[in-house]
């Protein structure tokens, strides 16, 4: 039988399955204090990015919530795509904001920062770009608009890790990074999370995270402590963390693999609009647009090839539905299809995945 091809899938070795047993075996297996593991993955992924601290939490969405409880958005507008992952809009509500949706760029599917400064007033209080597909916003642009109007700027990096924006690692650059590292993103854990912080306030907001992040016990001396805020069970296990080590090793050799593929993609796949390709993006997924996608998609399940679609517009839910119109984000929304792109494919299977699309397409 031939094996089914996988939208994602981890890479994983005899490195993790031994991360696993030696934390399995230590009776240590998580602390919402944060030592062991995940002071050592905070630590490292801190060098790696070269940010100012790490906060390692449970989830991408812990750490989008997180990092917008940091500046009290409460009756204020944060500025984002409708194009990604409802989390990153949930977040916003969660913390008292207001999201307010910016169309796409259609070549990058990034927000378009043409337009983000025509939904700035007064009321802004947070620049949230993402990083779609790893490939970096405009940058320089949004950190213009964030100094002309006085904004924080939080990424969604959730797709990013490893990524290089002007020759520095996604994570170094806004306010605040949020990174996903659930079980099919480039760096893979159970489950995982984190937030780098870059903010001239950093050691201020690190404490306040890493109480939120304990249910808001902060000042603890033995069996003793205090809380002063409210906060959620949002940290990261030991597991996750050990895995994480091993990932973060293999991250860039990793990320080479995905952009080898995506050249290929590239100068194969017959389909005008596609995802460009850009040697500094760390392709955790790899899109094409198609006029008849269930039929495409049909017919590539057909031949053991599984697809996504990343991702349904999130004001067209029935939670954000307002009469806002994106045209970008809405026709592309429509015709967007994610195809496999990750490290564990074989030429093999690259090649037919390139030539079924461009026969189903």
């Amino acid at each position: 039988m031939k094996r089914k091809i996988k939208l994602f899938e981890p890479s994983i070795g005899k490195d993790e399955e031994n991360a696993i047993k030696r934390v399995l075996k230590s009776k240590f297996w998580a602390s919402g204090a944060g030592t062991g593991k995940v002071l050592e993955f905070e630590k490292k992924f801190k060098k790696y990015v070269n940010s100012k601290n790490c906060i390692a939490v449970n989830s991408g969405t812990a750490a989008l919530n997180l990092a917008l409880s940091i500046y009290d958005i409460k009756n204020k507008e944060v500025i984002l795509p409708s194009f990604t992952f409802v989390a990153t809009a949930n977040a916003v509500i969660m913390n008292g904001g207001k999201p307010v949706f910016v169309d796409i760029n259609p070549y990058t599917l990034n927000v378009d920062t043409e337009k983000i400064e025509n939904s700035i007033t007064e009321k802004t209080k947070v620049l949230l770009p993402v990083h779609f597909g790893g490939l970096s916003c405009d940058l320089d642009k949004i950190n213009s608009l964030s100094k002309k109007y006085n904004l924080k700027i939080i990424e969604d990096a959730a797709h990013a890790a490893g990524t290089n924006y002007k020759s520095k690692k996604i994570g170094s650059h806004g306010n605040a990074v949020c990174f996903s590292f659930h079980p099919i993103k480039n760096l893979a854990m159970p489950t995982g999370g984190l937030i780098s912080i870059n903010d001239k306030n950093h050691r201020k907001i690190s404490e306040s995270l890493c109480a939120k992040r304990w249910c808001g016990i902060t000042n603890r001396k033995k069996t003793d402590y205090d809380i002063k805020q409210i906060g959620n069970n949002y940290y990261m296990n030991e597991f996750s963390a050990a895995i994480g080590l091993i990932q973060l090793k293999k991250l860039d050799k990793l990320n080479t693999i995905r952009r080898k593929i995506a050249k290929r993609y590239s100068q194969e796949i017959k389909i005008n609009s596609k995802m460009q390709f850009d040697k500094h993006c760390s392709y955790h997924l790899y899109w094409i647009l198609v006029k008849n996608r269930n039929e495409f998609q049909k017919r590539m399940a057909e031949h053991g090839i599984e697809t996504g679609t990343h991702y349904k517009p999130i004001h067209t839910f029935s939670l954000y539905k307002s009469k806002i119109k994106l045209k970008n984000t809405e026709n592309i929304g429509k015709k967007v299809v994610t195809i496999p792109c990750h490290s564990n494919l074989n030429e093999a299977e690259i090649t037919k995945i390139i030539q079924l699309t461009n026969k189903f397409s």
